[in-house]
């Protein structure tokens, strides 16, 4: 299990293709705030006879904002830009020279057996002459796990051929819309995507693969306007947290705030991991009510589980809110919330910290 907050830190991904004209003057006047990360994607966003042009805008736009930033205190983003190629991470890392230091790092869509030797070779490359660590975030959309005959094989020997830069992992991400494509599905804003069983069953095996070692994105939304889609998301984030999902790729600025509020830990949990992790190792019971009285802490079977709720409330927040019901109601909610308390929680984080 991940034990460290930077991990979980990558939030709400927005995506943007990176030809797109508005990327430095959002950015620079901050448009979309201080709590997102950014993808800026050459693939499946850009036209196949536009690549060249897209990825010269791309590098003029971060070098921009780079020189911008010189004279201008502003929020930069964890950027991370998506390649259609492995050949194009270190070319580009190249050619963006001192505003390389604007990327976090890259992803590598439709991450398979046949190109994942490549991808990871250039990751390491562009690592050993970076002045700071270069991360990357595979994608798993591919066809090639679709098949129940080979999908477990094909998980753990991506696992494998990973391990030898798992570090350099912050998240698996999943492809939910690729997957539903091949099926023909689509979701409605009154749905969720682990109602769609043949994609659900897809990713709980990504999730017993990969969720006790990395930290697993859940899928795209698609839905960013309308009567529904804000409860929509909301009822398809209980269900991605329920199933082990942290984070969630998004499309359009108006789902980050929905992203990063749902992610917030309610307090009652907050106040059960510190307890968890503050257990007197003096006690002879390794099991006790919780402060409401509500359930049982047990400091054995739920110390994964508290340590992960701290990483979560330093990254997102802390609520007075239960998190939303994992079922399909459209009433809105108030979520009030309040600032994390974080003398609390530091002495644990940095203990489990690599």
């Amino acid at each position: 299990m991940k034990d460290s907050v930077l991990y979980y830190s990558v939030g709400a991904l927005l995506y943007s293709p990176a030809n797109n004209a508005t990327i430095y003057d959002s950015i620079v006047n901050q448009h979309f705030g201080t709590k997102y990360s950014l993808a800026l994607c050459l693939e499946d966003t850009i036209r196949d006879d536009c690549v060249q042009e897209a990825q010269q805008k791309l590098i003029d736009t971060l070098r921009r904002i780079h020189m911008r930033r010189v004279s201008d205190e502003f929020f930069v983003p964890k950027i991370f830009i998506r390649v259609r190629s492995p050949f194009q991470i270190g070319l580009l890392y190249q050619q963006l020279g001192e505003a390389s230091c604007l990327v976090t790092g890259f992803i590598l869509p439709k991450f398979s057996l046949e190109n994942a030797d490549a991808y990871l070779q250039e990751i390491i490359k562009v690592n050993e002459t970076a002045l700071q660590p270069v991360y990357t975030m595979p994608i798993y959309e591919s066809a090639s796990i679709i098949d129940l005959r080979s999908r477990f094989d094909i998980l753990y020997a991506l696992k494998d051929k990973l391990s030898a830069i798992e570090d350099r992992v912050l998240n698996i991400r999943v492809g939910g819309n690729d997957l539903c494509h091949m099926f023909g599905f689509r979701r409605h804003e009154t749905e969720t995507i682990h109602q769609i069983q043949p994609v659900a069953s897809i990713f709980s095996d990504i999730i017993t693969v990969y969720g006790m070692d990395y930290v697993v994105s859940g899928p795209v939304w698609e839905y960013y306007n309308g009567p529904y889609w804000k409860q929509g998301l909301l009822n398809e984030i209980a269900m991605d947290r329920l199933c082990g999902f942290v984070g969630k790729t998004v499309i359009h600025p108006n789902q980050i705030d929905v992203v990063n509020d749902a992610y917030k830990v309610p307090q009652k949990d907050y106040a059960d991991a510190c307890a968890i992790l503050n257990w007197d190792h003096h006690s002879h019971l390794l099991v006790s009510a919780n402060s409401a009285k509500e359930r049982m802490n047990e400091y054995k079977t739920h110390s994964n589980w508290a340590l992960r709720t701290l990483l979560l409330a330093e990254s997102f927040g802390v609520t007075y809110h239960d998190i939303p019901d994992a079922t399909v109601h459209f009433a809105p909610k108030n979520n009030n919330t309040i600032k994390i308390p974080t003398p609390q929680v530091q002495p644990y984080l940095y203990r489990f910290k690599a």
